[in-house]
């Protein structure tokens, strides 16, 4: 973003504000008195700000951190460093009743529907303890009126309320998810992965319904999701997060029609096309090796151990900067993590295979800095 277009945001734009988040999880052995041997880097310097009203997309692959960082911001998890604000309040310096109260306006809808609804209460029940919680279902007639309100709004019948959790189907149990989300009025709703556990079918119903309630609710979403197609439709910017990170961030449109980061690109390679004579014809970028461990990631950028663009200088030794590139018809709020963008786009830097290293166990001796693989150039 230009200095312009970020102090219009700051005035008057912004709901969330993440700025150098950190969460690093120790790895603690020992029989009698456990010592730290070492700490996972789930997220490892986060920037991301989210405007009021919109979808903010996060993709990555499973492992990356997205999820950590999702319950970093809602405070499920505690920071390391950085600093997480909603609304103008700084959410890390609260602690206990006030912390409590704060949660009001920023809700979560988790990945498995079951497992995050008690068997043991109805409906009902579930959607009245966390208006109860915040002041908001003194009424009781108006809190019944409510709760019917906040199934027709999901979906639900009013007869929904004496039900338990497992008399429902999952998309069902999603929607009864999104009812105590929005039960107690937030303004920021945390998805995620909505609807990986549902089918296809129903996956179509959920994002549709989301799409519905933030037009008439008003919510800001953060959607965390590995299905970029998903991302894809429902999103107005997407970050993409790599080993605790963004690599790239841009409006949904511009990331999908110029990927400039490679990661980024191998994910949109891999987006299957209903069309057989342009899938066959397309270009496919595989990445080798695995996700590095998030306990011993590899120095410098994060992704130059799979990269096919990877260079013998920089790329091992000094980690990117997310920041906007110099490409011709690149807008300023498409940010990317990679020293050799330009090159990249421009063509002047071609891939090459890279072969995939093995990384040392934590209680090996350090390995060396990563090395840059040979390279050959692909055959035309």
């Amino acid at each position: 973003m230009t200095e312009i277009e970020v102090a219009d945001v700051e005035q008057s734009e912004v709901l969330v504000d993440a700025q150098g988040v950190k969460v690093h999880f120790p790895i603690k052995r020992g029989l009698l008195i456990d010592r730290t041997v070492g700490h996972v880097y789930a997220v490892d310097g986060m920037d991301l700000v989210i405007r009021r009203g919109e979808t903010y997309g996060l993709v990555g692959e499973s492992g990356c951190g997205k999820s950590t960082f999702g319950r970093a911001l809602l405070q499920l998890e505690e920071l390391t460093e950085g600093s997480v604000h909603l609304g103008g309040v700084d959410l890390a310096t609260l602690k206990g009743e006030d912390l409590r109260r704060q949660r009001r306006h920023m809700q979560m809808v988790f990945q498995d529907p079951l497992g995050s609804l008690d068997p043991r209460q109805t409906v009902e029940q579930l959607l009245l303890e966390g208006m109860q919680a915040h002041g908001l279902a003194s009424d009781k007639k108006g809190a019944r009126e409510r709760l019917v309100g906040l199934l027709k709004a999901v979906g639900l019948p009013s007869s929904a309320l004496s039900k338990y959790p497992h008399e429902f189907s999952g998309g069902q149990r999603q929607r009864v998810g999104i009812a105590r989300a929005l039960s107690v009025d937030p303004e920021l709703i945390v998805a995620d992965e909505p609807v990986s556990a549902l089918d296809v079918s129903v996956q179509a119903q959920v994002i549709n319904l989301l799409e519905d309630l933030q037009n008439e609710f008003g919510l800001t979403y953060l959607v965390i999701a590995h299905d970029l197609a998903v991302v894809r439709h429902i999103s107005d910017r997407i970050g993409v997060m790599y080993l605790g990170a963004l690599v790239e961030e841009a409006d949904a449109d511009d990331l999908y029609a110029l990927p400039l980061h490679p990661y980024t690109r191998a994910l949109l390679s891999a987006i299957p096309v209903p069309d057989p004579i342009v899938e066959d014809s397309r270009e496919r970028i595989l990445l080798s090796g695995d996700l590095p461990s998030p306990a011993n990631p590899p120095s410098g950028c994060r992704f130059h151990t799979r990269c096919p663009w990877v260079q013998a200088s920089r790329c091992a030794t000094e980690r990117p900067e997310l920041r906007h590139v110099e490409v011709p018809g690149v807008p300023a709020s498409h940010r990317v993590a990679c020293h050799w963008a330009e090159d990249i786009a421009s063509g002047a830097l071609q891939p090459h295979t890279v072969e995939a290293q093995v990384v040392a166990p934590l209680d090996a001796p350090a390995p060396a800095p990563h090395a840059i693989p040979g390279t050959t150039d692909l055959p035309d």
